[in-house]
């Protein structure tokens, strides 16, 4: 057995909080400083780390509870008021940069010799699909660190990024079903709406029979943690393995099931510090190692930086539009505009995807890593 994972951890939450605290300096929130020291630890810099299976694992773990606790500090009556502006600004921040993605990649992607017509317009169309993406994990950690989770502006991007991942994988389900016939849309659909059906009912048992177990025990409250964190990791395994849904929506809604609990605070607290001490500093560096930049050329780096651009401006217009329609202020349509604009892992999960159905080319694999960080930062 190997200990070298013991050094990649002390290395990993090391840096991580050094350049967390130099980013703190610039008025950044420390989440860009793990990623930067993701980056400067792995293959795109000085490549003293790479991204192992325990990394990976342990990074999948952190954004479980990252998404359990967002949901435990959620107001769900804040979040109740901004149910449909959510999905409203979610929908048209899904619609722009679908278009905008698909429109920019059709001047860059031409047709290879043997690629036919209609594949060459789903690479165009796939490279729309991952600017539809929004990193829930990242956007919430910079709102928690701000203070501002909790604001109207904080749920409605909360709510509208949760939203987002659901539209994003029927989006994906969509285009890939296109470019493989074994895949059943109105299969994956199905799952998508059994999943929340069935979440709110075994939820509201759940809580039921939570609440009442609480009440009969005043000391040892540790108890409660544990069983809040098994009912987490089962009703996130259940979203990605039997239905298809992202575990992260998993683990939200069991945080978002038990944020009206006796002991919430309590619980919260708990995994707050876990997350704190060694969960999230692995998530947010393991996206750092992930990026790995080949040579590129001219073509591609102007790709790259209209991409970059593109992703940034479909986001804010379109979520800023949709947050417009639902008479809210400029300043809050700028900030869920903004809050929307982080990718992170799930464009570069989406992007492995496509990679493998041949959907898209590896020239278009380091443009789209190079925007997940920009959009990030």
């Amino acid at each position: 057995m190997s200990y070298h994972f013991l050094l990649d951890l002390a290395l990993i939450l090391l840096t991580t909080k050094v350049f967390g605290l130099v980013t703190k300096r610039f008025r950044m929130p420390q989440v860009v400083g793990a990623l930067v020291a993701g980056l400067v630890l792995g293959p795109a810099m000085l490549n003293v780390l790479t991204e192992t299976e325990f990394i990976t694992q342990m990074a999948e773990l952190g954004v479980i509870i990252l998404m359990f606790t967002a949901g435990l500090e959620t107001d769900v009556r804040e979040l109740k008021k901004t149910g449909k502006a959510s999905f409203i600004i979610a929908l048209i921040g899904v619609i722009v940069p679908l278009l905008g993605g698909s429109a920019l990649t059709y001047f860059f992607n031409k047709p290879a010799d043997g690629t036919s017509e209609s594949m060459v317009m789903l690479q165009n169309v796939f490279v729309g699909v991952i600017l539809t993406a929004t990193s829930v994990s990242i956007s919430v950690e910079t709102l928690k660190e701000m203070g501002k989770l909790n604001t109207r502006a904080g749920n409605a991007i909360l709510g509208a990024a949760v939203i987002d991942d659901i539209l994003g994988i029927i989006a994906l389900t969509i285009i890939t079903s296109l470019a493989d016939p074994t895949v059943n849309i109105g299969m994956v659909l199905l799952k998508i709406v059994a999943f929340f059906v069935l979440s709110i009912g075994a939820g509201y048992i759940f809580y039921r029979l939570f609440n009442k177990f609480q009440a009969r025990y005043q000391k040892d409250m540790r108890r409660f943690v544990i069983i809040a964190f098994v009912f987490c990791l089962i009703l996130a395994y259940c979203a990605e393995s039997l239905f298809g849904v992202a575990d992260i929506t998993g683990a939200y809604i069991a945080g978002v099931l038990i944020s009206n609990t006796q002991r919430t605070k309590y619980i919260a607290a708990r995994f707050d510090t876990l997350s704190y001490i060694l969960l999230s500093p692995i998530f947010f560096a393991s996206i750092g190692l992930k990026v790995s930049l080949p040579s590129m050329t001219g073509t591609i780096i102007l790709f790259s930086v209209l991409l970059m651009i593109v992703a940034v401006l479909t986001k804010v217009i379109g979520c800023g539009l949709g947050a417009k329609l639902c008479r809210m202020t400029n300043l809050e349509c700028l900030q869920i505009g903004s809050g929307m604009v982080s990718r992170g892992e799930v464009a570069l999960i989406v992007a492995s995807k496509g990679a493998a159905l041949g959907l898209m080319s590896d020239a278009f694999f380091a443009p789209v890593i190079l925007m997940v960080v920009a959009t990030t930062i």
